[in-house]
């Protein structure tokens, strides 16, 4: 049995899959895809599942740049090589040049350890997107909603009664999982989530990670109580004491249950503490100084 799209509402389904990928009907037979997933794996099950739909790709969205939204496109283009692929600003930057990504998380030229595919795509040509709002993508009608904070910049997608809430929301396993949840921005991912919470007439919301839910309201404050716990575990990391970001990350991991195994893991959750030692900085609640050839926080 092929891989089958599940419906979400008329014209409107998704591919289930580590990172869901979305499928917009545009009422000719043709398909505006939504995140093409990590890899060719899961680009064959999503082109798979079109031939089972009778629907060919008229366009590429992607909500944001990093590598398991994007990792697909590759794999489509060289089936579908007339196929344009958009993105908010700075994201199309990095899915069109990848390296930026591990760059960004390393300081520096990354390791080889550092060059995976869960944070190396390979580079497509990607494009500016819309602006925010009502718009037309591949011949499908849509609105596009800014919710950066998990990433530098991120769109969610609304069709009607149907919100893909891409990384600004998670499923409750992927929080469960991962308690460190990743943003390049704590402040706006909380901003973020908390207005999706006051769109009215959604029906039904997808995540990027999880499956459909159709309580917006709970699921926001699911993700927010998330966001909430791993800034108070920051917090709490600098209160035992003035200390450089990673040795903030171990305690933060020992109060947080997370264990690291790979540079990967460690670079992307080192980020996540940084992101929240800037959201504590604006709040005055700690400061930031150097002593001894180290950065160091400290209480205010």
């Amino acid at each position: 049995m092929p891989p089958a799209l599940e419906l979400l509402a008329p014209g409107v389904h998704f591919l289930p899959g580590a990172v869901n990928s979305v499928v917009l009907e545009d009422r000719r037979g043709g398909a505006l895809l939504v995140d093409t997933g990590l890899d060719e794996s899961h680009a064959r099950k999503l082109l798979r599942a079109l031939e089972a739909a009778r629907l060919t790709p008229t366009g590429i969205l992607n909500t944001h740049s990093h590598a398991d939204h994007h990792g697909g496109n590759i794999h489509l283009l060289r089936r579908f090589p007339e196929l344009k692929v958009f993105a908010p600003p700075l994201e199309e930057a990095v899915i069109t040049h990848p390296i930026l990504e591990p760059l960004t998380l390393f300081g520096a030229r990354p390791p080889r350890e550092l060059q995976t595919k869960f944070l190396l795509a390979p580079p497509s040509p990607a494009r500016l997107a819309p602006e925010p709002g009502l718009c037309r993508i591949g011949g499908v009608d849509l609105e596009l909603i800014e919710v950066a904070g998990h990433a530098s910049m991120m769109y969610a997608v609304r069709v009607g009664e149907v919100l893909y809430a891409a990384d600004a929301l998670f499923g409750p396993e992927a929080l469960g999982k991962h308690p460190l949840t990743f943003c390049a921005d704590s402040a706006l991912q909380k901003e973020a989530a908390a207005r999706l919470g006051e769109l009215e007439g959604v029906r039904v919301v997808l995540p990027g990670h999880g499956g459909p839910a159709d309580d917006l309201a709970g699921l926001v404050a699911a993700n927010l109580a998330a966001y909430g716990r791993t800034t108070d575990a920051v917090l709490g990391a600098v209160r035992a004491g003035a200390a450089p970001v990673d040795d903030l990350l171990a305690r933060v991991c020992d109060t947080l249950g997370v264990t690291m195994t790979t540079a990967g893991a460690v670079v992307l959750n080192r980020a996540v503490v940084s992101a929240h030692l800037t959201e504590l900085l604006e709040r005055d609640e700690i400061v930031m100084g150097v002593e001894g050839n180290r950065l160091l926080f400290r209480l205010v």
